[in-house]
């Protein structure tokens, strides 16, 4: 099964990368739509989040957000597979580039420093892998869960590793990580908008708690480096624009901030972002599970110098 699997993708593959990137994106939202109508459970949880955040929406209009979501969706997966073998010069034309917080907006294209930006499932967020091909001075770095089939993550990295940006997988990467850390240019992106269960803290977003990843908090703090939100708005059919927000305090006072109170920013930053363009979002992830917080709460030791947490709060 897993070698068919292979050999379905890599022809997916070659058949989207054969095509223009418009094609590609037009060709991702029918197919957002049929998944649209085929997968009822998707299409449920999308719609029940939804209506939970958006209460006040009648419901014609959520459903229309949802089936925008499903072909937003479809076409940024699509368009992720043609755009790992764009160059930046191919590139350049279907992509915009904001930096509100100066993280990496140097006209020199060397990186000021090195800092952590919360990123998450807005518009083709793969694009951010992609970035170190504008800003060559700066080396773009995130964090990854292989899949369960070999094959299947040997043909998914070598899609990723294309584009310069370095991939630790969360399970065994860490030391290779952390020696990361030693550039004084790494702009290292963690998604940070998806349930992490237990191993998260409850925190409001868009006006229910849910499991939060305090990953960029922890790191930021570790490391003593600046967090900023990084949002992917899509501004057109295969047009994107990728936005650094304002950098967010880890610290007050000369002390450091709580996990919650950082990381609650952060989803602060996020609701901005999915109000502005509701459908941009990953509505068909069950985001607000019922889970309890996990029994080590992430806090900072009196000294300020050391973030106290578990390994299993690393990403």
């Amino acid at each position: 099964m897993e070698k068919l699997l292979y050999i379905l993708a890599r022809g997916v593959i070659g058949l989207l990368q054969s095509l223009s990137l418009t094609a590609v994106a037009r060709l991702g939202r029918a197919g957002g739509t049929l998944v649209y109508w085929l997968d009822g459970r998707h299409r449920r949880v999308a719609t029940r989040n939804l209506t939970m955040c958006f209460g006040e929406k009648p419901a014609a209009e959520i459903n229309a957000v949802a089936r925008e979501n499903f072909r937003r969706i479809g076409e940024n997966f699509a368009c992720g597979v043609k755009t790992a073998a764009m160059t930046s010069e191919a590139l350049q034309s279907r992509f915009e580039f904001v930096d509100a917080g100066k993280t990496v907006a140097r006209t020199d294209g060397r990186c000021p420093y090195s800092c952590i930006v919360a990123i998450g499932h807005f518009g083709n967020f793969e694009l951010y892998a992609h970035m170190g091909k504008f800003f060559p001075g700066c080396q773009f770095a995130t964090t990854y869960r292989a899949l369960r089939q070999p094959s299947l993550n040997r043909l998914l990295t070598s899609l990723r590793e294309r584009s310069g940006c370095l991939f630790f997988e969360r399970r065994v990467d860490g030391p290779a990580l952390r020696a990361a850390f030693s550039k004084n240019n790494l702009v290292l992106g963690l998604l940070s908008d998806q349930s992490t269960g237990k191993r998260g803290v409850r925190l409001p977003f868009l006006g229910h708690e849910c499991s939060t990843s305090t990953a960029p908090a922890i790191f930021a703090l570790r490391y003593r480096l600046p967090l900023h939100p990084g949002i992917c708005f899509r501004t057109g059919l295969a047009r994107w624009r990728i936005e650094f927000g304002e950098e967010i305090p880890t610290r007050e006072n000369g002390q450091p901030r709580s996990l919650d109170a950082i990381m609650a920013d952060v989803n602060r930053a996020f609701e901005v972002a999915v109000r502005r363009d509701p459908a941009n979002w990953f509505w068909v992830h069950n985001r607000w599970k019922a889970d309890k917080p996990g029994l080590a709460r992430t806090e900072m030791d009196a000294t300020g110098e050391t973030v106290i947490l578990s390994q299993r709060d690393l990403p």
